[in-house]
Parts: structure tokens; sequence; C-alpha cells
């Protein structure tokens, strides 16, 4: 009782209490992977617009994606270390409203993102001469634009409704952060209206996106087949795979999470479910897209060795 009164006004996250012993395991493995996409995600951020050679719209768009993940990751890691860490599992109605504005907000425009990253991917593999003039800065500009007003503008309106759903006093979020399914849950009315709208609504930000990028990486496997030198055609093919790898992981779990009916007994898989696609992709997506690359490499390499310089220029 005491605890329903203290999060009055607010709710509380079930998480994974039910499971103490794998409270603990979890906390573990998300402090890491949350340092871990901390360290990633800003060192690709940094490179990115230090090194000049590094200005070209693929890692124009990586920034951007990193930029993504990294506030992602923020906004729901601390909230779940907190209270995996501790018995209080609550969480403030304006903490809930910003989380799920932002990660919503966020989802919205990754999905987008990457089907235009696929997009140049496409450009500089299948139209390499005249990438630059394909894929001018306005065009970046203006294509990266879209994908943020897009998820934002769909965050802005799905956001306050579902939060002023009628809940009857229902305040136990069977999950470990805000998220819009679990919050209809609570609701006390017939949702099935808004829930035919949230399928359809998630079609076009998951189907569409996914379908951009399947076409995009075939062609661009159409055109690397092709290639005669054998070592440049596995290493264009390694590097697609490994893009669809993370692309399948993020869309397959949103499928998932949004848009297959699940039972009232998966609770657990869709938990699980929704810690994949939450802390697995802001991790691989530096080591995918960049941390292998060699002028990632280089321009790291140029950055410390500056660093050290400059430290002994300062103790000479």
């Amino acid at each position: 009782m005491g605890r329903e009164n203290f999060t009055s006004g607010g709710f509380i996250l079930v998480g994974f209490s039910e499971q103490p012993w794998l409270e603990r395991i979890l906390f573990v493995f998300i402090l890491i992977f949350y340092l871990l996409t901390l360290i990633g995600n800003c060192t690709i951020i940094l490179i990115s617009n230090v090194d000049s050679q590094l200005h070209t719209p693929m890692y124009f768009f990586l920034t951007h994606l990193s930029f993504i993940d990294l506030i992602h990751v923020t906004c729901i890691s601390p909230q779940m270390l907190v209270n995996l860490r501790g018995a209080d599992k609550s969480i403030s109605f304006v903490g809930c409203v910003v989380q799920l504005l932002i990660t919503l907000g966020l989802g919205g425009t990754e999905c987008i993102l990457l089907a235009m990253m696929a997009y140049d991917r496409y450009v500089a593999v299948c139209q390499p001469l005249h990438y630059f003039t394909l894929m001018p800065p306005q065009l970046c500009w203006t294509l990266a634009s879209i994908s943020w007003f897009i998820g934002f503008s769909n965050s802005l309106i799905h956001t306050p409704i579902t939060m002023t759903l009628p809940r009857c006093g229902h305040n136990r979020i069977n999950h470990f952060y805000c998220e819009t399914p679990p919050m209809m849950q609570l609701a006390c009315v017939d949702t099935s209206n808004y829930r035919k709208e949230m399928t359809v609504l998630s079609s076009v930000f998951l189907v569409f996106p996914l379908s951009l990028i399947l076409v995009s990486y075939g062609r661009i496997a159409h055109s690397v087949l092709r290639v005669k030198a054998p070592g440049g055609r596995q290493k264009a093919l390694r590097t697609c795979g490994s893009h669809l790898t993370v692309v399948s992981i993020f869309y397959s779990t949103l499928i998932y999470m949004y848009m297959t009916p699940k039972p009232k007994l998966s609770y657990d898989v869709t938990k699980f479910v929704a810690l994949l696609y939450n802390l697995i992709p802001p991790v691989i997506n530096p080591i995918i897209y960049t941390l292998r690359n060699r002028d990632v490499k280089e321009a790291i390499r140029k950055l410390v060795i500056g660093k050290q310089k400059k430290r002994k220029m300062g103790f000479s």
C-alpha cells in the first residue's frame, strides 16, 4: 500500500521485479551495454566532426544515427538501472511522458533514417562516379530533416493520446519503461480502434522503410555480384550482410512489438524483445557501420597521435 501511495500520480514499472535474481544479472548487462553505447557513439560523433576526410554523406547520416542511439539509450537505461537496483520501481507522470515522447520520436526517426542510409549506400556502390553529385549536402540535410520531422510529428500526436487514455486508477506498467503497447494495456476503455490505427501507422514506419532497405541492398548485391575481383566482391557482400543483420534485428523486434497480436501470457517475451531492440542496435551500430572501417581507424589514430603531440609540446 505504501508504494501505491508513493507513486500516486505516477506509475510503477513492474519490469522483471518478479524475478529478483534476473534483475541482478540484467543490471550488470544493461550497465555494460550502456557504457559501450556511450563510448562507441560518442567516438563516432567526435571523429566524424573533427576529421575532414569523414565529411561525406555516409558519415553525415551515421552521425545522426549515433546521436539517435545515444539519446534513446540515455532516455531509458538510467531509469532501468535505478529500478533494477532498488525496491522502488516508480516513475513520475512527467518522466513517463518525456520517456514515451522521446523514445517514440527517436524510434520513428531511426526507422526512416535507416532507409535514407540504405539509399546512400546504393548510390555509393551503384553510381560511384556520380555519388557526390547525386548526394549533395543540401539533399543530405533535407533527408535527415524529413526523418526527424516525421518521427517526432508522429510522437507529438500519439503521446498525448496514449497518456490521456482513462486508466481508472491502474498504474502498474508491465514493462521496464514507458512504451505505447504496455501503456495501452492500462486503459479501462475499449482501445481496439486505436490499436488498429497504431498497426496501420506501424506499417508505414516499419514495412515501407524496410522494403526500401531490402530493395536498395538487393540492387547493391546484384551490382556487387557482377564485380570480377573476388576480394572486392567478398568485402562488399560482408559489409552488406553485416548492415542487414543490424537492420533485421531492429525491424523484426519492432514488428513483433507493434504489429503482431500477442497473447496475455507473452509479457516476459515482449520485455526481452524490447531489450533486444533497445540495447543491441545502439551497441552494434558503431562497430558494424564505422569502427571496422579503415578510414575511421585512421581518423582515430590521427586524433590520438594529435593529442599525444600536444601533450608532449605542453611538457617541453
